[in-house]
């Protein structure tokens, strides 16, 4: 059984709005969508004021202009039990490099919150964090266009307490928390899709068991935040079936927040908080990741 103190956060890092976010991405824009940056702002501090109200400490990075991509935090770091794996996201054709979001995290990280820092041992291994999915007793990671089979390897030699299992991730989603997310202790929020599916069937061929299941309509609305007993996922606008779904299925408190134009370039709704808990939670248990 997973521990529910897993769950409990003291901190979130989050990234202001770059400008240059409208203009270039490592994410591709949507076709026929445009980034309104002012409103992309004001929805961004909507997250920022619910994770506030759920108890935890945020920590704003300044934007850089140089960084369009600092606003999606979680895909830098993985932290679990205390430890920070420093990620390394790909180099992608014609596409801005993400290597100097890195520096900044770490430190933060290190010297503000004071976790132990791992890093990706070889240059070779690439990984996003949004590809890695914590249950709170075992890993799962996401072999994606962002994520290769070393990247998933450096998740389990950082956190060897938990069994780590890897995952393909099936196209059009760019990270495996695209598709299923926890949404509560032992609950995944999985995406109705056919590639959601697809991809979903192999944690359960995997062996993973105990936990239940809440399949939504729009795999937007598989993506949520679940932190300090509170389930923070998209509006009702832009998710009506999975909100009426989260309504009937959920019983500990919700927070809905309008979150569009931060999400036209195809980035989640959790791309966008890195939460951190410093209290270690012991364990030993041997990686499966091979």
């Amino acid at each position: 059984m997973a521990d529910s103190t897993c769950f409990k956060f003291n901190f979130a890092l989050v990234s202001r709005v770059a400008s240059s976010f409208c203009v270039e991405s490592s994410y591709d824009l949507r076709p026929g969508q445009a980034v309104n940056i002012d409103r992309a702002r004001r929805e961004h501090e909507e997250l920022v004021d619910a994770l506030r109200r759920v108890g935890v400490d945020v920590i704003e990075l300044p934007c850089d202009e140089k960084q369009p991509d600092g606003l999606f935090v979680d895909d830098i770091a993985v932290v679990i039990n205390g430890t920070a794996l420093i990620c390394n996201p790909p180099s992608l054709p014609n596409k801005p490099s993400r290597q100097g979001e890195l520096a900044v995290v770490r430190q933060v990280l290190r010297k503000e919150i004071g976790l132990k820092i791992v890093e990706v041992d070889t240059e070779k291994a690439t990984v996003e964090g949004s590809d890695v999915l914590f249950t709170g007793r075992e890993i799962f990671v996401g072999l994606s266009t962002r994520t290769n089979i070393l990247g998933a390897q450096a998740v389990g030699k950082a956190f060897p307490e938990y069994p780590t299992t890897i995952i393909k991730v099936n196209a059009p989603a760019v990270h495996l928390k695209d598709y299923i997310s926890m949404a509560g202790p032992e609950v995944m929020a999985v995406g109705k899709s056919d590639a959601a599916q697809k991809t979903f069937q192999e944690i359960r061929n995997s062996g993973a068991v105990g936990y239940k299941y809440i399949t939504v309509d729009e795999d937007e609305a598989a993506n949520v935040i679940y932190a300090n007993n509170v389930l923070i996922h998209l509006s009702n606008e832009q998710i009506p079936k999975g909100s009426a779904v989260y309504t009937n299925k959920i019983d500990y408190p919700r927070v809905a927040i309008h979150m569009i134009e931060p999400l036209k370039r195809g980035g989640r709704l959790s791309n966008c908080v890195l939460l951190v808990n410093r209290v270690r939670h012991p364990k030993r248990i041997p990686t499966t990741a091979q």
